[in-house]
């Protein structure tokens, strides 16, 4: 996981032009942003959910530069192919092949265990098709770098996207993932057919 690698939260002044461009879109699209990060952490894994369309990652990007969040997302491996590879990675793209699924999670963890400050964006449902159940790469990463959950979302019947509570995870991922399914129950994806937090 290249993770000292620079992007575009790296670069100053595009970041300011950025941040600018993303709150006077918000703003015409509507959108509210709202939540921040506590002052002690540095190091989180960041759910990202609903995810149900192509929109959710400009409009993720859009809230990240409203919040001044330095983020990395990961995605999958087709979408990182030529001409575009590039600049995915710039944005903070980090491509992943879904075979290596577990060796991913490995790697997240140490990666963000080695980092000063890193907060790392994870789908749970995967996938922006119809998803019957959440993947829980996310909570193991964030259990073993031993960092929190911070509960991230897009609610596009409401308009209102930004970051919910903080997580410890204790371990116990049953009782963990109703706590946060129980924040998402009434989070609306662009497709809300597509997304389910149970």
């Amino acid at each position: 996981m290249q993770h000292y690698r620079r992007t575009v939260f790296d670069t100053p002044v595009v970041n300011i032009l950025l941040r600018t461009f993303s709150l006077i879109v918000l703003k015409l699209c509507g959108w509210k942003v709202t939540g921040s990060l506590p002052a002690d952490v540095k190091k989180a894994v960041l759910i990202a959910a609903p995810h149900t369309s192509n929109w959710d990652l400009p409009f993720t990007l859009f809230v990240a530069f409203a919040l001044r969040l330095k983020i990395y997302w990961m995605g999958k491996e087709e979408i990182f192919k030529p001409p575009f590879r590039g600049v995915m990675m710039w944005l903070g793209g980090i491509p992943v092949q879904r075979s290596a699924a577990g060796n991913m999670v490995a790697a997240s963890a140490e990666a963000i265990r080695e980092a000063h400050e890193l907060m790392l964006v994870v789908s749970p449902e995967g996938t922006r098709s119809k998803a019957l159940y959440w993947k829980t790469g996310f909570y193991h990463i964030a259990h073993s770098a031993e960092v929190p959950v911070v509960m991230a979302f897009l609610d596009y019947e409401r308009k209102h996207g930004g970051l919910g509570p903080v997580l410890h995870t204790s371990g116990d991922i049953e009782k963990d993932m109703l706590l946060i399914k129980d924040f998402y129950k009434d989070k609306r994806g662009k497709r809300r057919d597509l997304f389910h937090a149970d």
